[in-house]
């Protein structure tokens, strides 16, 4: 089944979907593909969980009731810039989750 998911980081916000039984590290792949970042250089986040990259989406929690069209899962996107990690804080508001 397919999952939907925004992926957020700052200001940038990334709509995508994929199969439940894609792996993080398929889903940092197309990351990348979009902001030219490798995988390596990524973490994903479900609220303040890191995921892993071996994991696939429907073991992290993402699922076709979870992540709808109408109403996409939020995963957190952080960088890795001179070996420190950016900070992936939630904020969030009466009607969605935002991360910052």
């Amino acid at each position: 089944m397919d999952v939907f998911l925004m992926i957020r980081r700052h200001k940038a916000t990334i709509f995508t979907d994929a199969k439940e039984s894609s792996t993080v590290y398929e889903l940092k792949r197309i990351v990348e593909g979009i902001l030219k970042r490798p995988p390596e250089e990524q973490r994903l986040y479900k609220d303040d969980q890191l995921l892993e990259d071996s994991k696939t989406l429907g073991d992290c929690g993402f699922t076709s009731q979870t992540a709808r069209p109408q109403a996409p899962a939020t995963v957190g996107l952080a960088f890795r810039a001179s070996g420190e990690w950016s900070c992936c804080m939630l904020l969030e508001t009466k009607e969605t989750q935002h991360y910052h």
